[in-house]
């Protein structure tokens, strides 16, 4: 069975580590929300949707400080398939006293940690970004 939620951050974590300006990383629906959290976030640049070749893929381009550090320190996963990670409205976690992200799945969509706390909904936490 595999994690492509997992793979897909440790394609973003190597290609940070690499300095890479972009990585490739395969399409999906899940993909495209997390994506647009760490944009929003300020976590990224942009990201593109390659639509002309079959597989689809998305084309990530990473953010790094005017020092040519990377802007993502870590990305990690906390749910996996083995163990989910389910959490109420009350305990949504906050990463490095807000500095971090936590990236929720919920029954309203993928948000971040702030937006849940806003909505005051919980649910399974995908991962952490820092």
């Amino acid at each position: 069975m595999a994690d492509l939620i997992a793979d897909m951050f440790t394609i973003i974590r190597n290609g940070c580590r690499a300095n890479k300006n972009e990585v490739v990383v395969p399409y999906s629906k899940l993909h495209v929300e997390i994506l647009r959290i760490l944009l929003e976030e300020g976590f990224i640049n942009n990201f593109t949707i390659d639509s002309e070749k079959k597989p689809r893929r998305i084309t990530v381009m990473l953010k790094y400080s005017k020092e040519g550090e990377s802007v993502i320190r870590d990305i990690q996963r906390v749910s996996r398939c083995s163990r989910r990670v389910y959490v109420s409205k009350d305990d949504i976690p906050s990463i490095l006293n807000g500095i971090g992200v936590a990236i929720l799945t919920t029954s309203k969509g993928v948000m971040s940690d702030r937006e849940a706390r806003r909505k005051r909904i919980g649910g399974e936490v995908i991962g952490y970004v820092y």
